[in-house]
């Protein structure tokens, strides 16, 4: 197999996490040639080995890496290089112990695990500085390095800390923010229980305190802890778009809400040459598949719908769940094809040899402890022809279509997970989750946008857009909405959203705050319903069963004003006879909301009136098999994913028919 041209990724990526550090060398040579038989274009190196590279302060051990870069090369396998940065060396603590980080409650945590940073210590910024450079010198133009990996899963374990170094530095980046005292103490609404400051010093990161700590002073410091990460990964990659010019920069994002809340993916992307994702099956009793799809195409908008890579999952179970069951025959290709399909340009693993000591030696690898002569290993190398085979048919560059949109705001989410709501039960995630599971069950995919900019958003384009809870909009998130329903836009949008700006301050008047005009309504008051209470919605007119829901957590009263419909009405409870579900005609389009919390088949039903109302007919396929389109100048690609256990039959757009096997996958190119 010829070595490929310098700095010239493959088509597809196929590969995993290689950690040679944790092996003698005469493994190396063994792997590379089991790499070579799985077909492995690519691997990802060094995310773990400061100590490896840097063994003593200043002294550093390159023969391993350049052994092992070597192999690769020679064998035609391209290498994303990481900045070792997530595992500072335990001598570094040992010199510098306040670079670890402090928790709310004051503790300091230990060295022993990964990620254990306070980002913003000025020894451990030098330090990362200092490796970064050192590696970009020496390897910053080798012929195999196709990518540069900074730091790992930033925000995983921890991302905040709270030291005296991190105090000084908020009381920085809050004069940046607010310019001053005044408008701090306006915006963090200090007037309420005598909290004004009268100086900068008197500043602290929202450490324990008796009660309640100010809301406002929470989410800026999330904020703040967002920030400082982000400012930490600019630093490693401005190093490395200097001495290793032309090499594109990434960090593995984990933008699937069921896998962290600690980073605004929307502003990161913004920083990363190529997004990409790590992403695991969560084993909390839901649809697994569906939980996949979501990440996928929150991946892929977090991209602007361009390319974007999958750098992590799991070829079968995982080992810090609780429960880790394995992955079953053709799940693991179904997995791996389902996120392709999504927009991923290639499929990699954590990791390519599975360890045999630490904390993750049950964590399956493409190599299993029980070696080559086994389903797993079978099925990885199958996987590997077929992502190459993807990749020769010109896959590479192609965007996936998405059929409608919906709006999620990772700053929102943090606002609304603070104490002292309507209901400590109010969960944007939950209702992210169910929105788009009732979509994926229509067969449609979903692109999804930030709360700005919506005023822009091309009706034609995305005919529906939902929102399924938006608790802070920005200001003028309004009049965007209510610009993109007046050119023909539905939207459909869910309780507890527009009440708060950006400080988590309420919009004036009534609720629902910036939203009140587009929807054509007011909410006199919120009357969330306790643990294990229902209440019935009818449908306004309807009479049979199919008209009535049962909903559960959340109803309101709700003031329906000109020009708004009633659809449905709460049937009983404290608000029996309100408005549960309305519709506001505004210029060409419609508004629609919903005032409670309706699951499954009763939010399905919901969803349905208003992508009628929108013009968009659902998939005709059975559950659980996908359709997901891949389209540009190679070619349209249309992938059919199977997740059931029997066959399907479905029809392509030349009136043909095809099978796709139970628990399968095919891809099928459209005639050019």
């Amino acid at each position: 197999m010829p070595s490929p041209a310098p700095h010239d990724r493959p088509p597809l990526a196929f590969g995993g996490d290689y950690n040679p550090e944790q092996w003698p060398p005469e493994v190396w040579a063994e792997d590379v040639r089991l790499m070579r038989e799985a077909g492995v274009t690519t691997v990802s190196l060094g995310v773990f080995s400061w100590a490896r590279m840097e063994p003593r302060p200043g002294a550093y051990d390159w023969e391993w890496l350049d052994t092992v870069i070597g192999l690769l090369h020679e064998a035609g396998i391209s290498v994303n290089l990481g900045t070792p940065t997530v595992v500072p060396p335990a001598w570094f603590y040992r010199a510098h112990p306040d670079a670890l980080p402090v928790t709310r409650e004051g503790v300091r945590l230990s060295f022993g695990s990964r990620g254990a940073i306070c980002h913003s210590n000025p020894e451990y910024r030098a330090a990362a500085a200092t490796i970064t450079r050192a590696l970009a010198e020496r390897y910053g133009s080798h012929p195999a390095v196709v990518l540069w990996h900074v730091h790992n899963e930033y925000g995983a374990p921890v991302l905040a800390c709270y030291c005296d170094t991190c105090a000084t530095a908020f009381r920085g980046w809050l004069r940046d923010r607010h310019g001053t005292l005044d408008a701090l103490n306006e915006a963090w609404g200090t007037a309420f229980w005598g909290q004004q400051y009268g100086d900068w010093e008197e500043i602290t990161p929202p450490r324990a305190t008796p009660s309640v700590c100010n809301p406002t002073q929470q989410l800026d410091y999330r904020r703040f802890a967002d920030a400082q990460a982000r400012a930490n990964f600019v630093a490693e990659r401005d190093i490395l778009h200097r001495l290793s010019p032309g090499v594109p920069v990434t960090t593995n994002f984990m933008v699937a809400p069921s896998q962290g809340q600690t980073v605004d993916y929307w502003a990161w992307a913004k920083e990363v040459d190529l997004v990409t994702n790590d992403h695991y099956l969560m084993t909390d009793g839901r649809r697994t598949h569906v939980n996949l799809a979501l990440a996928a195409d929150l991946t892929r908008s977090v991209a602007g719908g361009g390319p974007w890579l999958l750098l992590e999952h799991a070829t079968s179970g995982v080992n810090w769940q609780p429960y880790n069951p394995a992955k079953r025959p053709g799940e693991m290709a179904r997995n791996s094809l389902g996120h392709v399909a999504r927009g991923s340009e290639g499929a990699m693993f954590f990791q390519w040899r599975q360890s045999r000591s630490g904390a993750e030696k049950f964590h399956t690898a493409m190599l299993a402890h029980a070696g080559t002569d086994n389903r797993g290993w079978r099925e990885v190398t199958e996987l590997g022809r077929r992502v190459a085979d993807l990749g020769l048919a010109g896959l590479h560059g192609t965007r996936t279509r998405g059929d409608v949109a919906m709006v999620w705001s990772w700053d929102s989410w943090w606002a609304q997970s603070l104490e002292w709501r309507p209901s400590q039960d109010l969960d944007a995630r939950e209702r992210l989750d169910s929105f788009y599971e009732a979509l994926y069950d229509r067969h449609l995919t979903v692109d999804f946008l930030p709360p700005t900019g919506l005023g822009d958003l091309d009706p034609a384009r995305y005919p529906l857009l939902v929102v399924p809870q938006l608790y802070a909009a920005p200001v003028g998130v309004g009049a965007d909405l209510e610009r993109y329903v007046a050119r023909g836009g539905t939207l459909l949008v869910s309780f507890f959203s527009g009440i708060v700006d950006e400080n988590d301050t309420l919009h004036p008047g009534a609720y629902p705050g910036a939203l009140r005009d587009v929807l054509g309504l007011t909410v006199e008051e919120f009357d969330p319903l306790l643990p294990g209470e229902t209440v019935g919605v009818r449908r306004v007119g309807g009479g049979g069963e199919s008209e009535s829901y049962e909903a559960d957590l959340w109803s309101e009263v709700v003031v329906p004003g000109d020009g708004c419909e009633v659809v449905a009405v709460f049937a009983e409870g404290r608000t029996a006879g309100g408005a549960a579900l309305t519709r506001h005609a505004v210029g060409s389009g419609a508004a629609w909301y919903l005032a409670t919390r309706l699951t499954g088949a009763d939010l399905a039903a919901v969803v349905d009136l208003a992508l009628a109302d929108a013009g968009i007919a659902p998939g005709d396929l059975p559950r659980d098999v996908e359709l997901v389109v891949r389209e540009g100048e190679s070619g349209t690609f249309r992938f059919y994913v199977n997740h059931t256990g029997g066959e399907v039959k479905v029809v392509l757009p030349d009136g043909s028919r095809a099978a796709v096997p139970a628990g399968g996958v095919e891809v099928f190119r459209d005639p050019r």
